[in-house]
């Protein structure tokens, strides 16, 4: 029952994901962070089988980083996004992987910016998005409630909104959520959303 979506507001871009590992009826872990964060300007939120999602989102973090290492310069976000996809087409015709992306940066001279890639290699650039059955409604949600130029206390409380629909309407709800936020003061981690439960065993 995973989760990731995302959103750009002004100035800044947002993706949150669930953090639950699961397999089959078993939860593994309930503290597993779908978003990485790239580069000092770059999240990717991750969605799909555990280890497609973790060897493949590695993959490019690495090759991300080898690239500004030879080139003294970083990608910026539309070449990072055109290169994940292409990885993706070229795995798509040998071993695919079965991960979903939504890609968000910030560039000095654009902003900040979202691209959608799944699994079978199609990207779009995008103002809000999201993958997994939690999509079904922070989707709908976001269509009602995102406008363009959202601030950064709007972008919370709708992510707060997305998560609460998707913890009420899915029978199998993932608990616990984390939120990150990339503008050009850098990519970060802004919060955990926890469930009732699991924060009481963490205060306990």
């Amino acid at each position: 029952m995973e989760c990731v979506f995302g959103l750009v507001g002004d100035g800044f871009a947002l993706i949150a994901a669930d953090t639950s590992a699961v397999h089959s009826i078993l939860v593994h872990k309930s503290n597993e962070d779908k978003v990485m964060i790239l580069d000092s300007h770059k999240l990717l939120g991750a969605s799909g089988e555990g280890g497609d999602r973790v060897q493949f989102t590695e993959y490019i973090q690495k090759n991300v980083h080898l690239y500004q290492f030879r080139n003294g310069i970083p990608l910026t976000t539309a070449a990072a996004a055109n290169f994940t996809r292409g990885e993706l087409a070229i795995a798509l015709r040998k071993n695919p992987y079965f991960v979903n992306i939504l890609l968000a940066g910030y560039d000095k001279d654009i902003g900040p910016s979202l691209y959608y890639i799944d699994y079978i290699a199609t990207m779009h650039k995008i103002e809000k998005g999201a993958f997994g059955y939690g999509s079904y409604f922070s989707l709908s949600m976001m269509d009602r409630h995102y406008h363009s130029g959202m601030s950064l206390e709007e972008a919370i409380d709708l992510a707060d909104k997305c998560i609460m629909e998707i913890r009420s309407r899915l029978v199998v709800a993932p608990p616990n959520f984390v939120i990150k936020i990339v503008d050009k003061d850098g990519a970060r981690e802004y919060a955990w959303r926890e469930s009732i439960k699991d924060a009481g065993v963490a205060t306990a």
